[in-house]
């Protein structure tokens, strides 16, 4: 075991836990995003499923959603984990064969969520379409890891917890609650099950859950990698900490009521709606204080920005941040709900955040880590900066075109002529113009998919490469 410079062993820290949830991040985000962009073909033009089922939009979309949450999110945040849970509590993790375990057995059940889905099988609730024994799974693999966390930090060698752990925290106890009560069913056969609630307390229960999946998977976890990861790609200190703390609790608190507001205008008593709307609202002061703390701390460090590729995707996600946290409550309120909802406008919104925020800090985690962790050089500074720009790029244009063909689809929907009749009775008539908006959609993602398909060809060539001699530069952070 290796000396710190106070002479104490320096913690023996498991890398290879993480090595394997970076391998499988860029896999599945591959996987994911490849059928993101077939999905947006098929939009354009519907003969491209080929009249196979298994191509269907119907059976792609829930292997396309639950692709980029439960494969190419929680790979990369299990990985972040992993890697900044152990520095900070410098320690390793309490059982490598929990990491291990948690590792194959998520894996083992992505594998089965795809090949299910993708037969037909779904219980049709939003990015809850697995059928009962994946969800099963997806409960058992997820506690493994939250135990094995738990245990790491009660065995810690520090006793503050830096406010990064506090976001994972929150993570590891918020999504087991959503998903068990969400998914409480009676199995039927092996494939299909009832669930135990009906009507409008199931559509309540689902949307308690899917905009907190949202929140406490696509968000709270993501901000404490970015706590931990900005500072050091920066070498900067956190701006505010007592800001970050702050950022937290009102997060946390707020988060949890906003999810009636996907049932607006529906039979939900007006009270809950007015709830979820309230809180929607609210939730910009906490988010807007995140994505300022998050910026402020690149104060000192904007010259790096410019050459630092690490931080071009950091600093881009951040601000995609702000952006899709004011967008979510202002699309929350009533009147603004009433021309987005069920428009292409949402599909902006939710890849503003998914490509935007989660995607790009993802691939920011990922070029940092990728050299540390296989102590070598990047394969090449410039495709990762040619990445950059494909990503930022494909992006823009992806929720530029929603935004456009949101706005057109929700006033076409509205017009009203002289005799006070609907001006496009006529659904194909709206949905006909809407065809430039999918076309730019479409070459968005195939941009956007470009790029990560340029840095799964630079990570595959770094990892190849062999050993620098002198890999000291390259060697984990203790």
């Amino acid at each position: 075991m290796s000396q710190t410079t106070s002479g104490a062993p320096a913690p023996n820290y498991d890398d290879e836990i993480v090595k394997k949830f970076v391998v499988a991040t860029v896999i599945w985000g591959v996987v994911a995003m490849t059928i993101g962009v077939i999905l947006a073909l098929q939009l354009t033009w519907w003969p491209a499923n080929l009249g196979i089922p298994q191509l269907t939009f119907g059976r792609l979309r829930p292997v396309h959603t639950n692709g980029v949450i439960f494969a190419f999110t929680a790979n990369f945040v299990f990985g972040g984990m992993y890697y900044s849970t152990q520095r900070l509590l410098k320690t390793r993790m309490y059982s490598d064969l929990m990491s291990n375990i948690h590792f194959w057995g998520w894996q083992g059940m992505l594998v089965s969520a795809v090949l299910t889905l993708l037969s037909g099988m779904t219980q049709t609730h939003e990015y809850a379409e697995t059928i009962w024994p994946i969800d099963i799974a997806i409960a058992v693999f997820f506690l493994t890891f939250a135990a094995n966390f738990a245990l790491t930090v009660a065995n810690r060698k520090v006793e503050h917890l830096y406010v990064a752990l506090w976001f994972y925290i929150s993570f590891l106890i918020t999504i087991p609650v959503l998903h068990v009560f969400n998914n409480l069913a009676i199995p039927a056969t092996l494939t299909r099950s009832y669930p135990i609630y009906a009507g409008m307390t199931d559509a309540l229960v689902q949307w308690w859950y899917g905009h907190n999946a949202v929140g406490f998977l696509l968000t709270t976890p993501i901000l404490g990698l970015m706590y931990y990861f900005l500072p050091k790609a920066a070498q900067r200190p956190v701006f505010s900490y007592r800001l970050s703390i702050v950022h937290f609790w009102a997060l946390v608190f707020l988060y949890i009521w906003a999810g009636p507001h996907h049932l607006l205008y529906s039979a939900l008593p007006d009270w809950a709606q007015t709830l979820g709307m309230i809180f929607s609202v609210m939730l910009i002061a906490p988010s807007w204080g995140g994505m300022l703390n998050g910026l402020l701390t690149l104060r000192g460090a904007w010259e790096k920005v410019r050459t630092d590729h690490v931080l071009k995707f950091m600093a881009v996600a951040v601000s995609f941040y702000g952006m899709s946290t004011f967008e979510g409550p202002m699309m929350s309120i009533r009147a603004v709900s009433a021309l987005s909802h069920y428009t292409n406008w949402v599909v902006g919104h939710v890849h503003s955040g998914a490509l935007g925020w989660v995607g790009m800090m993802g691939f920011g985690t990922l070029y940092w880590l990728v050299p540390r962790l296989w102590k070598r050089p990047l394969h090449s500074e410039s495709l990762a900066t040619a990445h950059f720009w494909m990503a930022t790029i494909g992006v823009v244009l992806y929720t530029v075109a929603m935004w456009g063909g949101g706005l057109t689809e929700g006033l076409m929907w509205r017009a009203i002529d002289e005799a006070g009749q609907l001006q496009y009775p006529i659904f194909v008539d709206i949905v006909d113009q809407l065809q430039p908006f999918y076309v730019t959609r479409l070459i968005g993602g195939l941009v956007y998919v470009t790029g990560v398909l340029l840095m799964a060809y630079n990570f595959t060539r770094t990892i190849l490469t062999p050993e620098p001699i002198d890999s000291s530069a390259y060697v984990p952070a203790k």
